[in-house]
């Protein structure tokens, strides 16, 4: 059993970036018999997320803030604390809540990746069982575009273009086993090979031959998801809207930022309380 970590680290806080994930495409490829379905899926990382703070502390703590902190649990059963306890180190986490809960856009997966990631920083670099914490979290711990398969233990970084995108959240909270319960087939053919190292169009064009297979039991779950993707597909420049992960968290796809920027604000203009953002994918 691994104890605490006896050395003395600098005193001092280190401050870390938790991207939103963007599943860009997800196939469900199987279910294993102890219940865990195998997934075949495409990331990438926007950039704006959550930002949390660590430092040497004699106990473990967790403060939240910012605009969507409300509702966020600051004990052990929120992600962070329990990377804290994973990693075998006592530690002051502040995370400032940027991202909507339970969106499909790995929000807690990236913020307990962010403290792994920083307690690497503060103590030197530890092997971990990320995948104890979630099945994003190995893949939000690399935080680059990556294909990840399996339970989330497979993560291969890939050599993608950016990505000019808007993320939309229309307020709802599709808890996954929801999702995944209403999935009627569960045998789906894996991502075909995925290409590397051209251009932002060629991308574009390989996803729209994808899905995601959770999109229709999410949709079942909440139909909601099917007026944003409507609303998606009317804006102007659009080359692709799908449903990120388990939802409700959709994106559009478009060839250049002004594109994604003023898409977002004609989307915000009609729909004031939806959540919103233009972004870049990495």
């Amino acid at each position: 059993m691994k104890g605490p970590i006896r050395c003395t680290p600098p005193m001092t806080d280190i401050r870390v970036f938790a991207p939103a994930k963007v599943n860009l495409a997800l196939h469900v490829t199987g279910q294993r018999e102890d219940g865990y379905h195998l997934l075949d899926s495409l990331v990438m990382f926007a950039d704006f997320g959550d930002w949390l703070s660590v430092a040497p502390a004699e106990e473990t703590s967790l403060a939240v803030q910012g605009p969507l902190a409300q509702g966020v649990p600051t004990d052990a059963r929120n992600l962070c604390w329990r990377a804290a306890d994973l990693f075998g180190a006592p530690v002051a986490i502040t995370l400032e809540k940027h991202l909507p809960h339970a969106a499909g856009i790995g929000g807690g997966s990236s913020d307990a990746a962010a403290v792994l990631n920083g307690l690497d920083r503060l103590y030197g670099s530890r092997a971990v069982d990320a995948l104890a914490l979630g099945a994003d979290v190995p893949v939000c711990r690399l935080g680059s575009a990556a294909r990840m398969a399996g339970i989330g233990e497979q993560v291969t970084a890939l050599d993608l273009p950016e990505l000019h995108a808007v993320l939309v959240n229309p307020g709802v909270d599709v808890p996954t086993p929801q999702v995944f319960k209403h999935l009627t087939s569960k045998t789906n053919p894996a991502l075909p090979d995925i290409p590397q190292g051209g251009a932002p169009g060629d991308v574009v064009s390989w996803l729209a031959q994808q899905r995601n297979d959770l999109e229709a039991p999410a949709i079942a779950a909440a139909p909601v998801i099917s007026g944003v993707l409507d609303a998606l597909n009317d804006l102007p420049d659009v080359r692709l809207a799908r449903m990120s992960g388990s939802g409700a968290t959709c994106f559009a796809l478009f060839d250049t930022p002004d594109q994604a920027f003023n898409a977002a604000s004609i989307l915000a203009t009609q729909q004031p309380t939806w959540w919103m953002r233009a972004t870049v994918l990495s």
